[in-house]
């Protein structure tokens, strides 16, 4: 049977941008298949404790700095430290990767085109022509896809991601599970794919 890793994330962070295309290649190189689900991080945070950025020490936010430049260097990837649109809501964007990962839409390549959207092209995803322009470089049916990303059935699922990545042992973005362990920040791939590599038993809390 083929390993499962969840993938909880919210399309605003620029660390879950940063390792989104590694966790691809991890999940590739070892056979195995991601799920997606996108989190309101608002309601993640209230969840588990956690604080947005601006209410963050001010230690840890400029350990924030460091870390940002240490790992666009380690990627090789472009990011703006400063984009033009954030803070900005990610609600339609990552709404939108929900409704694409029910009908079996390419949730990968969306994602990974809005996390460049913010942190490479200065555009903001809260804009629906932005996200329009995403669904159209994709092939996607925009108009009804936007429509299910705004409906109330889909934002209960937004709301109830950030319910399952709580109980999972998630608390902020990206988080990666895998048979139950939960590996927090994209600085935790190359941990993430030696567990898949060895396929040992799930670490558990003490």
């Amino acid at each position: 049977m083929k390993p499962t890793i969840d993938y909880y994330f919210a399309l605003i962070l620029p660390f879950a941008y940063l390792g989104h295309v590694s966790s691809l290649d991890v999940a590739e190189k070892h056979g195995a298949t991601i799920r997606f689900f996108p989190v309101n991080l608002g309601a993640l945070f209230s969840e588990t404790g956690g604080l947005p950025l601006s209410k963050r020490h001010s230690a840890r936010q400029s350990y924030r700095w460091l870390e940002l430049q240490r790992w666009r260097e380690a990627r090789k990837m472009p990011l703006n430290f400063q984009p033009a649109h954030f803070p900005t809501d990610p609600t339609l964007a990552d709404c939108t990767a929900i409704v694409l990962a029910q009908y079996g839409g390419n949730v990968a390549d969306f994602a990974h085109r809005a996390y460049r959207a913010c942190w490479e092209l200065d555009r903001d995803i809260a804009d629906e022509h932005v996200i329009a322009g995403i669904l159209d470089d994709l092939g996607e049916r925009k108009g009804d896809l936007l429509v299910a990303a705004r409906s109330d059935d889909v934002k209960s699922l937004y709301a109830q991601n950030a319910r399952q990545a709580a109980a999972a042992g998630a608390f902020g973005s990206p988080v990666y599970r895998l048979n139950g362990e939960a590996f927090w920040g994209q600085d935790r791939l190359e941990l993430l794919g030696s567990a898949l590599e060895s396929g040992r038993a799930p670490y558990r809390p003490l």
